[in-house]
């Protein structure tokens, strides 16, 4: 097998290769390094306006009131939480296709995680939503768009307005997404984006709260750590709404830097052409991995426009081992592929059965059956169309090679799942 390997097309492109940073934010970022002014407000005069215009851009790219800049997507979503007034030991529910850090941010409130089964089309069971949200008493749903599918939000809209739940969703995979027409992030009370390295945006860690209700902009800002300088904000309520809260609303030191907005700006200026191209890679390889009978890609509504980083997939019918032997095969030609049913938990995947820091959630059972062959491609945005037609090849071959090991020992695998 070593020597069939080495002679098989392999893949050379670095699949955690992000695009290089805008000529405009490598200039700007160097002015601000010159100047030393990389903290986001200025004193004296000084003009640091860097994080101001971009929240201001970011609000109206989105289409919400207001932005909130912050240090993380993860911070976003705990902030998010606070300003809904998430008590100590409240419950939370979130679907359970989701990272670590969706939980965990909950848990940075001060909530507890109550975790939702999904379908198999990788979204959020309503039925299962319901269970869970009259079992536990919870009046918040953090919604969690993971890798960028998005669920029926008429259903889950429906869902929250029978159930009395308020909703924020988690968008961090899901920049520049909608659902009938209307953009993912302003059907929630709230909703938090990333700007950390494999998202949409590249700040290498960054994160945007936004929301439309003023009082509730005016928490965030004093959460974020404003230092009573708060009119240097453009994206925020009148001054004397930030007044009203400002001695009861504790720093929690979340800003975004300014160096960090330097280089978002021209990004989000150039988002249109990158999520559309993104789309185009995603299709090009889910097109070409489906010819294999052992692939299912999950069902998309047409009232989904998705915008994709990365290509999800389940594997159908293999056993664990398999699905490990698959893997390796194709990391030996330079396909790397992330797998949510792996026993541990490794680079950016996790299950619920990993989170025992969330507390007793039960067996998860459906959930966990679909997670069981979830894999993920990276797609950077420097794959070519060769590119993509020679990774897709690879799982193919990789798969039909698994297949043919198993008919030579008479085993049938496992149950197809999802």
């Amino acid at each position: 097998m070593g020597s069939d390997l080495a002679s098989m097309p392999r893949l050379t492109r670095d699949l955690t290769e992000p695009e290089p940073i805008p000529e405009a934010g490598i200039a700007r970022a160097v002015e601000l390094m010159r100047s030393g002014r990389l903290f986001r407000y200025g004193e004296m005069g000084a003009d640091q306006n860097d994080v101001a215009l971009l929240e201001q851009e970011f609000a109206a790219f989105v289409g919400r009131r207001y932005c909130v800049a912050v240090n993380s997507g993860g911070a976003a979503l705990c902030l998010a939480l606070k300003v809904l007034d998430v008590r100590p030991g409240d419950p939370v529910l979130v679907n359970g296709f989701t990272l670590a850090p969706v939980p965990g941010a909950i848990l940075h409130a001060g909530a507890l995680p109550v975790l939702v089964e999904i379908g198999a089309d990788y979204v959020i069971d309503c039925d299962d939503l319901r269970r869970k949200a009259r079992a536990s008493g919870a009046r918040i749903l953090l919604l969690s768009h993971m890798r960028g599918h998005i669920a029926d939000m008429d259903a889950v809209m429906a869902a929250c307005d029978e159930l009395g739940l308020l909703l924020v969703e988690d968008c961090a995979h899901a920049l520049c997404a909608s659902w009938g027409g209307r953009t993912i992030g302003t059907f929630g009370a709230a909703a938090a984006f990333s700007a950390q390295t494999y998202k949409h945006l590249n700040a290498g860690e960054g994160g945007f709260l936004v929301l439309d209700d003023p009082d509730r902009a005016a928490r965030a800002i004093l959460h974020s750590g404003s230092y009573m300088l708060h009119g240097q904000h453009l994206s925020a309520p009148a001054p004397e709404v930030i007044a009203a809260w400002e001695e009861e609303t504790p720093n929690f030191s979340m800003r975004m830097t300014a160096l960090a907005a330097a280089l978002l700006r021209p990004q989000l200026r150039d988002l249109p052409r990158r999520a559309a191209r993104w789309n185009a890679i995603h299709d090009r390889i889910g097109r070409a991995i489906a010819r294999s009978q052992h692939v299912r890609l999950p069902p998309r509504s047409p009232r989904e426009r998705y915008s994709a980083t990365s290509v999800q997939f389940s594997l159908l019918g293999f056993a664990d081992d398999e699905i490990a032997a698959v893997l390796d095969l194709c990391a030996a030609r330079g396909l790397p592929i992330k797998w949510f049913g792996a026993g541990r938990q490794r680079g950016f995947t996790s299950a619920p059965r990993h989170w025992r820091y969330a507390g007793e959630q039960g067996p998860m059972r459906q959930t966990h059956a679909v997670l069981a062959g979830l894999c993920d491609i990276r797609t950077p945005l420097s794959l070519t169309d060769e590119d993509c037609d020679l990774a897709a090849e690879v799982l193919r071959e990789a798969i039909e090679t698994v297949v043919s090991a198993r008919a030579g020992t008479g085993e049938t695998g496992r149950a197809a799942t999802g």
